[in-house]
């Protein structure tokens, strides 16, 4: 099915693989690090056969010059249907049964999850510093309980641990119990720093209830997919962000619906509005970093240029 690289190959796991700009970026990216590289898309639907996820992961194990990938989408199927294939986890890994990326340590096949961390860091580049100690009543809304959602409390959490620059209360919905259910199953091995409150959200409209009773200064976030993986937003049209908010898309390319909505709203209830490019430079840059084994740090004269890099091109 798979055929061997010719060249040193990183892989793209996702739903729509073509259209990501990464697909341009890539290469330009190599060519600032002087590496000859290429980068190949494999799309499966959500929630694929199982068997797959195996047939990928097993391929990139056995080929020499596959070298890793970066899995979006499919990041918790594909670890929990080829977990045995793997020499070894990082800790994020297993502690979220997913991986966002495969990397070779020698003969070792690694699964890494880095969305804790690129996350982090994509939130820290927008919102204020010291933001939630001086808004103490400001909450995080995170519509959508997948391993992006989850990747974040974790960041969050840690975080507390040496900074009281955390929200107080994180809302959590979803539109089924499950992932719910295993979000709060995880939480509970921590002592957490902050209350989270998860919501069963069926609809469009239940989402636009708790956005509407936040307080001035909240963030809502938008780690449902949809905009980009399927079409539409959590949100119904009708919706009325709290004024002096922060919106969040971790999508940066779809029809982005959710960001529509919040743009209509931004001068009357004076919004701050951020996309994913800034998490997609983070999230890529440190996946190429493992697979590559090169260091790629999260700030300064590199980091800008390699997002100066992705900017002239997007």
């Amino acid at each position: 099915m798979y055929i061997p690289a010719a060249k040193p190959t990183m892989y793209f796991i996702g739903v729509t693989t073509g259209k990501s700009s990464i697909m341009k970026v890539f290469p330009e990216w190599m060519k600032y690090f002087g590496i000859d590289a290429m980068i190949k898309g494999i799309d499966f639907l959500p929630h694929d056969d199982p068997q797959k996820y195996r047939d990928v992961v097993s391929f990139i194990k056995e080929d020499p010059k596959s070298l890793g990938a970066l899995i979006t989408t499919h990041k918790i199927d594909c670890f929990r249907a080829s977990r045995e294939m793997f020499d070894d986890a990082d800790d994020y890994a297993t502690l979220l049964g997913e991986a966002s990326s495969i990397s070779k340590r020698g003969n070792q096949l690694w699964a890494h999850a880095k969305d804790p961390i690129s996350s982090g860091l994509a939130l820290e580049a927008f919102m204020p510093k010291q933001h939630w100690i001086e808004n103490p009543e400001a909450t995080m809304l995170i519509l959508g309980a997948g391993g992006s959602s989850l990747a974040l409390t974790l960041y969050l959490i840690n975080k507390a641990k040496t900074s009281k620059d955390v929200p107080k209360n994180i809302i959590v919905t979803n539109r089924s119990e499950k992932r719910l259910n295993e979000m709060k199953l995880l939480h509970s091995r921590f002592d957490m720093p902050f209350t989270i409150t998860y919501c069963l959200c069926p609809t469009e409209a239940d989402n636009d209830k708790h956005v509407e009773n936040l307080a001035e200064g909240s963030l809502i976030i938008n780690a449902t997919g949809l905009g980009k993986d399927g079409p539409g937003s959590p949100l119904t049209n009708d919706v009325l962000f709290p004024k002096n908010s922060y919106v969040w898309e971790f999508n940066y390319r779809g029809d982005l619906v959710f960001l529509e909505q919040a743009a209509a709203q931004k001068e009357s209830r004076n919004l701050v509005i951020e996309d994913g490019w800034i998490y997609f430079i983070h999230g890529w840059t440190q996946v190429i970093s493992e697979v590559f084994h090169i260091d790629i740090p999260s700030e300064g004269p590199t980091f800008e240029k390699l997002s100066d890099i992705a900017r002239s091109i997007r």
